[in-house]
């Protein structure tokens, strides 16, 4: 099932997997196993799909190394729970093979929303990201991840449920009727996508961006000898002329670019708005306040530019990762320990902000900021007036240079299919990337390069369906559905 994941997207592997994980939970002889091979399925799935798991822990070695293997083994357990449930669920509910089935992958759909949601939500590796390099994609325009997973499930299914026909019942044409329709819903979601895909696009704005990537290696990043380097690396690279000659209208840095507070910059914000001028400039920064209550907090930040180094727009990120930015489980006792975090600057960690916001950028648009793990969850795109464009800064330094920088690109990119509009990527070391609102990378700059990416700003798309209604529909639909099957089964044992 991992294999269907970013970078590897061998989605018929996924679905055979798929389909096999299903028929092993529906035939579970009692509920308990049913629980387990669920969960086994799951934790092997997210072992490999999240292996670069134990990459944060790996760059300071001698003081976390100790914990990337607990890492390894407990994050995708723990996801894997989710899957446990599901395949309990689906044995507790329904008796024969094929219902089993048909209910474990609504299940896993169900358990896959949970996960998204419960202990702050963690929706990487969904099932429907192995659509993410096909057509098929564009399908999230409509339902998003959701619905790409369920299609995956419902095709995993039936592929089961005539495997289970032909070897169980020597059933062969309703076999293969069930196979077929299922391939006829995926050579329709297919030829969809492929049309949607090749309508005209809308035309690009008059808006040069520059995406500033300095390729500050991790380990690296905050020795002082070294921040200072890449700290004139990102003026270098701000100042550099294009290769087209065409000067930014917008030069974007990455998270955390830069080695000071937004508060005690010295001269560097003048030095940083001088190298991106005319144009202004949005970088990522860490800044600090004394609240209403004496404490001082800090925050992962965005600030806006103007040409002469003053901050004219500041959004803070609200949904900060657990164990990276913030200790959830040490609270006020996390800075006693030394540790809040493994990305956290700062030893109690960071403070969220109040929520999504825009940031009116004059002839620029308004753009709605994404900070890093803000852009996998849908939710972090809802809450605000509709913007013209989405503007996600990142540090994917954490992640290693294989497997997670690619998985988050291509949650960024299936963003931009659910809402119908374009994104502008600046990443510290890769991948910075245009996007435009079909969810195709139109420029971007690979890992452990330092460059810039200069390309305008593709045009955006009308509100899609997705983009008005949200997850509001599966979490209905599915609540009832479920909520039905499992009335129906404790009626029968009465």
């Amino acid at each position: 099932m991992a294999l269907g994941q970013p970078p590897w997207g061998l989605w018929p592997v996924a679905l055979c997997g798929l389909a096999l994980a299903l028929w092993l939970i529906a035939g579970a002889p009692s509920v308990r196993a049913g629980f387990l091979r669920g969960w086994l399925a799951g934790a092997a799935g997210f072992g490999l799909a999240m292996i670069w798991i134990i990459e944060p822990f790996l760059v300071e070695p001698e003081r976390h190394g100790w914990m990337a293997p607990f890492a390894l083994i407990l994050l995708p357990g723990g996801l894997a729970l989710f899957w446990g449930l599901a395949g309990a669920f689906a044995c507790v509910s329904a008796r024969g093979m094929q219902a089993r089935l048909w209910l474990a992958g609504a299940a896993l759909l169900g358990a896959e929303m949970l996960r998204g949601w419960l202990f702050t939500g963690l929706p990487w590796a969904q099932i429907g990201h192995i659509w993410i390099d096909t057509p098929i994609m564009q399908l999230a325009a409509l339902g998003g991840a959701y619905l790409l997973s369920a299609l995956a499930l419902g095709c995993g299914a039936a592929l089961a449920g005539a495997v289970v026909l032909v070897t169980r019942h020597g059933r062969a044409l309703p076999a293969l009727a069930g196979a077929g329709a299922a391939a006829v819903v995926l050579g329709l979601g297919w030829g969809w996508g492929v049309a949607r895909l090749g309508a005209p696009a809308p035309d690009d704005r008059d808006l040069r961006v520059r995406l500033v990537q300095p390729n500050a290696t991790q380990p690296l990043k905050w020795d002082p000898e070294f921040a200072e380097l890449f700290f004139y690396r990102h003026l270098d690279l701000s100042a550099a002329q294009a290769e087209d000659g065409r000067a930014p209208d917008l030069v974007i840095w990455s998270e955390t670019a830069v080695p000071f507070f937004l508060e005690r910059p010295g001269n560097a914000l003048a030095a940083a708005a001088d190298a991106a001028y005319p144009a202004p400039l949005i970088l990522g920064i860490q800044r600090s306040e004394i609240g209403a209550d004496g404490v001082r907090r800090y925050f992962n930040s965005l600030a806006v530019l103007d040409q002469s180094g003053e901050p004219v727009a500041v959004y803070d990120k609200h949904h900060l990762v657990p164990f990276g930015e913030y200790a959830p489980v040490l609270g006020r006792f996390s800075d006693r320990l030394g540790w809040g975090g493994l990305a956290a600057q700062v030893l109690a960690g960071y403070s969220a902000g109040p929520g999504p916001e825009l940031l009116d950028l004059g002839v620029a648009g308004r753009a709605l900021p994404l900070i890093c793990y803000e852009a996998i969850f849908p939710r972090n795109l809802r809450g605000t007036d509709r913007p013209d464009w989405l503007l996600q800064i990142t540090n994917d330094a954490w992640f290693g240079a294989h497997v997670g920088p690619f998985q988050h690109l291509a949650q960024a990119r299936l963003r931009a299919v659910e809402q119908g509009l374009p994104m502008a990527r600046a990443a510290n070391t890769g991948v910075s990337a245009m996007i435009d609102a079909h969810g195709r990378v139109v420029a971007s700059l690979g890992m452990n390069r330092a460059g810039v990416v200069d390309a305008d700003l593709p045009g955006a798309l009308p509100p899609t369906p997705y983009a008005r209604m949200g997850d509001l529909p599966w979490y209905v639909a599915l609540t009832l559905f479920l909520g039905l099957a499992g009335l129906r089964r404790w009626r029968m044992r009465d």
